[in-house]
């Protein structure tokens, strides 16, 4: 299973915006401005993963630009360039049934049950947004039947058969050829 961490990344601070210590953010959820919900956002730094405040933030161009509590002077800000954002996975609000959150498909084993046949392809890697619909990268790992990567949309019912969180599975009708 992908990692135990109470703290999900849900968005990174690109660089220094002005000279008043504001930051450019790039949001990994959706909405993008729901980011700005959650408190205290957790920072990994190279010396440890913080806590910070968002004081204040605005849209800038196809982002963000936020202010956090203490961070006066572009000096500062500057220091947390590429940082990724964390926020605790209780705070990320109950999902309906056959929701799922990103990071929890991530290394989940997958299975193709193709022609009659049931073969692992390997496991998620990661996620694209496409526009369409989601698209599953799954990397070959060394249970799968070939050291192929596959993008396999994720079309709940026609592509995506069954998630499985506790046994860590999830279940495709993908032709292993493609």
């Amino acid at each position: 299973m992908a990692g135990s961490s109470n703290l999900v990344d849900s968005g990174r601070i690109s660089t220094a915006f002005g000279i008043k210590g504001w930051l450019k953010i790039q949001s990994f959820t959706e909405p993008a401005d729901n980011l700005f919900s959650y408190s205290p956002w957790w920072i990994k730094t190279a010396h440890g993963v913080k806590a910070v405040e968002v004081d204040e933030f605005k849209p800038h161009g196809k982002g963000y630009v936020a202010h956090l509590k203490g961070v006066d002077d572009r000096d500062l800000a500057a220091s947390y360039t590429g940082v990724t954002i964390a926020i605790e996975r209780d705070a990320l609000p109950e999902l309906d049934d056959g929701e799922y959150y990103w990071h929890q498909l991530q290394g989940l084993a997958v299975f193709s049950e193709f022609d009659g046949q049931r073969v692992r392809l390997g496991a998620v890697k990661r996620l694209l947004e496409t526009g369409a619909n989601d698209v599953l990268v799954v990397q070959a790992d060394d249970q799968s039947i070939d050291k192929r990567e596959r993008l396999i949309p994720y079309v709940p019912d026609d592509y995506v058969l069954n998630v499985d969180l506790e046994t860590g599975e999830m279940t495709v009708y993908w032709d292993p050829e493609f």
